[in-house]
C-alpha cells in the first residue's frame, strides 16, 4: 500500500507501473485521475486550492485503503492526492488498484473514490473571477458514498 499527499504533479502510468512491476499475480489494474475542471456548473473556475489536515488525512486514506482491502482481495493500492493551488488540467488524485480479477480492482477503486470525495479530511476552494469559496460534497457524491455504508455497494 503506497499512501502519499504532495504538492508537486504524480505521473500516473509511472505509479502504475511501479504496482504491478515483477508481480504475475496481478490480472487487473484500475487507475482513476481525477482532474481539476476549468468550469464547475457553467461557471469558469480559475485555480482551486487544496488543504488537508497533516497527519490525520494520510491516516484515514491508510484506514479506507485498508477497509478496501478486507472487502475485495486486493494485491496493492497506491493513493496519491496533491494539495496546494491547482490549475485547471492540473491532476489532483490518484488511485490505483490492483488485484486477480477487474470486478474487485474496480469496486475497490470506486469505493475509495466515494470516500475520498466525500469524507476524506481535505478542504477545496475554488477561485472564480472575482470570488473564491469553499466546495461542499455534491448530493450525488454523497449518494454515491453512503451504498457503501449500507453494504449495497459491495
Amino acid at each position: 500500500m503506497t499512501v502519499r499527499i504532495q504538492r508537486e504533479p504524480f505521473d500516473a502510468a509511472a505509479e502504475a507501473k511501479a504496482l504491478t512491476a515483477g508481480r504475475t499475480d496481478i490480472g487487473a489494474v484500475v487507475t482513476f485521475t481525477g482532474i481539476c475542471r476549468g468550469s464547475d456548473d457553467g461557471a469558469p473556475v480559475a485555480a482551486m486550492t487544496l488543504e488537508h489536515y497533516p497527519g490525520m488525512a494520510e491516516a484515514e486514506i491508510e484506514r479506507h485503503v485498508g477497509e478496501a482491502g478486507t472487502r475485495w482481495p486486493l494485491l496493492g493500492v497506491t493513493v496519491i492526492h496533491r494539495v496546494g493551488r491547482l490549475l485547471p488540467g492540473d491532476d489532483i488524485v490518484l488511485v490505483v488498484t490492483a488485484a486477480s480479477h477487474r470486478g474487485d480492482a474496480f469496486a475497490a477503486a470506486e469505493f475509495l473514490m466515494d470516500w475520498l470525495k466525500t469524507r476524506a479530511p481535505f478542504w477545496k476552494k475554488e477561485e472564480r473571477p472575482g470570488a473564491t469559496g469553499w466546495v461542499a460534497a455534491r448530493e450525488a457524491d454523497d449518494t454515491a458514498a453512503a451504498r457503501w455504508e449500507s453494504g449495497t455497494g459491495t
